[in-house]
């Protein structure tokens, strides 16, 4: 299959929908045989409401990218120059609709992630990802590497069991 032509744009307050719209068709897709539903329906809530995702973008620092293939969107990133004062870019959130899988999507997003981070300053992104999910040998084929684990209580007696990777940038400039 040829990869697709991707744009990649700045969400803002108007595009909440379609991110919620997108997470509420990747998310069952990707965490199937990873969470329950009662874990997937509960982290949708706290994730991808307007009211979450305007706190994310006011209040913690997020930028919302969005991918558009021929006019319709089909994936989204969230990530955060600087995170926690480590200097480095956190990708918080990367989800591309399943059958826009596999064409360039994700990598053009993380692409404009990349680029967000040196334009920072940031030598290096860092994300989190479920243990068992496969994407995980989508982010070793982009070059990040496992460098710890963590378990999150999320409340509701759930817990997050993610690896934490990271990639150094080289020093390309934007």
């Amino acid at each position: 299959m040829p990869k697709a032509t991707v744009a990649i744009i700045a969400a803002d307050d108007t595009h909440y929908p379609v991110i919620r719209g997108i997470a509420l068709r990747t998310w069952p897709v990707t965490f199937a045989s990873i969470l329950s539903p009662a874990q997937i329906d509960y982290m949708l809530d706290w994730l991808y409401t307007e009211a979450s995702l305007r706190e994310q973008v006011q209040h913690q620092g997020h930028t919302f990218l969005l991918a558009k293939v021929d006019d319709a969107y089909a994936g989204f990133a969230s990530c955060q120059p600087d995170y926690r004062d480590t200097g480095k870019t956190k990708l918080h959130k990367l989800y591309v609709l399943p059958e826009a899988q596999g064409h360039g999507v994700g990598q053009s997003l993380v692409d404009a992630v990349t680029g967000m981070a040196r334009r920072h300053g940031n030598p290096a992104l860092l994300l989190n990802v479920n243990r068992h999910n496969a994407a995980i040998r989508f982010y070793q084929h982009l070059g990040f590497r496992v460098v710890a684990g963590e378990d999150i209580p999320i409340g509701n007696g759930f817990v997050m069991e993610d690896y934490v990777m990271e990639k150094v940038l080289d020093q390309t400039p934007a």
